[in-house]
């Protein structure tokens, strides 16, 4: 994609409304502009950011043994009555009534439509275990949306709901998130704390909050440090129920529930460090089967309340979380698996021929590679190049410029570590297709 006709309105001051990182940077950076109090329009720049992550999440989810489909935005609010949440939700949920003067609203979350598409299609013990998701626009409207993407009112949420004939079944799909969770953050490069969690709303007995470590996190963690040394490469091959029973019973906590007195993890073990919740997972048995009669004759021919968990991953909210936890003074820090693009080619002067030339020669080679590269070809000065590369945080910078065309080398940076390197163009793209 060439710069000079990428729609890409990048700011040089930092917005005088946004209290925190992310939201700075984003606004910046030209991912994203407000339309309302909470809501946004996710420019070029931000999309390509919220898709990748939403495909690795997919990806896990797939991996779990989760079924893709996709609900509605609006659903009615009798499900929600039969369910018994209608009036106990508050007033976070919008409620629309259409031009038949039936009582709808904008779905904050969806227990209740999943429940009912169950029980009107699913009948028998053999059809279950059955685990579906759908990656959605949900709303909730906060008193005080703040904090850009991080706490909108309109946001992008994976929800996955599980449905069991018995409590063993259910803990095991419950089990099957957990680990899909952990894979999901690993794979963003995130280091992720499962915290053991109330479950509000939603309901149910067990619970845990996915925390991400940033140091300007909303949350105070107290945790074991057994947690940071879990093997990651455990995550790659199947995890034995035992293992998970062991990483689930690590301490965890958050600051209000973690009492010094009490705690059975020795000083020396404790860590302390911020946390931006990015994923719940809920297990609450048979509240929304039982209330909808979602049921199935098992083997004995007697009707059973199916056993139920849903497991949430905020999307968009990720975008924010990932910004928090890796960027610098000069801008944001994409880790390679969702950055937008691969690398930043910038032209130095792109007056000069022998420049102009050499880079989209370059320019060519990338994309005739698959590499996914942003081309500075505008016509402006070497420092406003420079700097918003760093700011919109590509992983890799290729600099062509006359001093190195002249010793037949080009400038390679490592956004995150500022390393430079003076690579022929045959080494920087086998650097960046290897």
């Amino acid at each position: 994609m060439r710069l000079s006709t990428y729609f890409l309105p990048t700011l040089k001051e930092n917005p005088s409304e946004a209290q925190v990182v992310s939201h700075r940077l984003m606004l910046r950076s030209g991912m994203i502009r407000q339309t309302s109090a909470g809501i946004y329009i996710w420019l070029p720049l931000g999309l390509k950011v919220l898709r990748n992550i939403e495909q690795i999440v997919r990806e896990e989810q797939n991996r779990a043994g989760a079924q893709e489909l996709l609900m509605p935005t609006i659903q009615s609010a009798e499900l929600w009555q039969e369910s018994g949440r209608y009036d106990a939700y508050g007033k976070e949920m919008l409620r629309i009534t259409d031009r038949h003067d039936r009582e709808m609203l904008y779905g904050p979350t969806n227990e209740e439509m999943i429940t009912d598409l169950f029980r009107n299609n699913l009948k028998s013990y053999k059809d279950v275990p059955k685990m579906l998701y759908h990656i959605q626009w949900k709303f909730r409207d906060e008193i005080r949306p703040r904090f850009g993407v991080m706490r909108g009112r309109e946001f992008l949420m994976k929800d996955t709901y599980s449905f069991d004939l018995d409590e063993e079944g259910a803990r095991e799909s419950y089990n099957k998130m957990y680990v899909a969770y952990l894979r999901t953050f690993a794979r963003l490069g995130m280091v992720a704390i499962p915290v053991k969690a109330d479950t509000g709303a939603i309901g149910g007995d067990l619970s845990h909050e996915f925390q991400i470590l940033a140091e300007t996190g909303e949350s105070t963690l107290y945790y074991d440090k057994a947690i940071e040394e879990f093997e990651l490469h455990k995550l790659t091959g199947d995890i034995d129920a035992d293992t998970i029973s062991s990483l689930q019973g690590i301490y965890a906590m958050e600051e209000e529930k973690h009492d010094p007195a009490t705690c059975p993890v020795a000083a020396e073990d404790l860590r302390t460090a911020k946390g931006i919740e990015v994923g719940h997972i809920f297990y609450f048995g048979d509240k929304y089967s039982k209330a909808m009669g979602a049921q199935v004759t098992g083997p004995d021919g007697k009707l059973v309340n199916v056993e139920m968990g849903s497991y949430g991953i905020g999307v968009s909210r990720l975008v924010g979380a990932l910004i928090e936890a890796n960027h610098d003074e000069n801008g944001i820090i994409w880790p390679e698996a969702v950055a937008p693009f691969k690398v930043g080619l910038v032209n130095l002067r792109g007056k000069d021929e022998a420049c102009t030339v050499a880079s989209e020669a370059l320019y060519q080679k990338l994309q005739n590679a698959g590499v996914e590269v942003l081309y500075d070809d505008r016509e402006v000065g070497g420092g406003v190049k420079f700097a918003n590369m760093d700011l919109i945080g590509l992983p890799w910078q290729a600099v062509i410029g006359p001093k190195g065309l002249e010793k037949g080398v080009i400038e390679f940076k490592n956004r995150r570590t500022g390393e430079r390197e003076e690579l022929s163009e045959d080494e920087l793209l086998n650097r960046l297709t290897a």
